[in-house]
């Protein structure tokens, strides 16, 4: 296992993703698994940037861990801020043009479509949400 702790700041998501290649580069990631895992993290360290201390900054750690059955990379971002879980966002409706849309959540709804497996809880005042990518 491999975890990093750092500001929950926009500007840090390309350390984090270089720090997630690194292991996925191990693992001789496929390049299409390894472009849905950044827009992943893309989308998820920027919400708890956005969102889960503002006004104020506060840590945010990554951890990356590697299942092997079947072989599969796991990311896990804990923040302390606000209480949020993602998956009770409602999925926006794509059959609705784009003018129609309300705004947020596309992202979101990219990364329940992308990986494999997903799941969130609330427990000693952080915010602990998995993904699961197999590769």
């Amino acid at each position: 296992m491999n975890e990093m702790t750092i500001d929950a700041t926009v500007e840090n998501i390309p350390a984090v993703t270089a720090f997630v290649n690194e292991k996925l580069e191990e693992l001789n990631c496929p390049m299409k698994a390894r472009m849905q895992i950044d827009i992943a993290i893309d989308e998820l360290f920027g919400n708890i940037s956005n969102y889960a201390y503002k006004p104020d900054v506060g840590p945010a750690t990554v951890r990356v861990e590697v299942d092997n059955d079947p072989v599969a990379v796991i990311i896990t971002f804990i923040d302390g801020g606000r209480q949020f879980d993602p998956l009770s966002a409602d999925d926006p409706d794509t059959t609705l043009p784009a003018s129609e849309r309300r705004i947020g959540g596309l992202g979101l709804f990219l990364v329940r479509k992308t990986m494999d497996e997903i799941t969130y809880e609330y427990r000693e005042g952080k915010n602990i949400l998995r993904i699961r990518k197999n590769i």
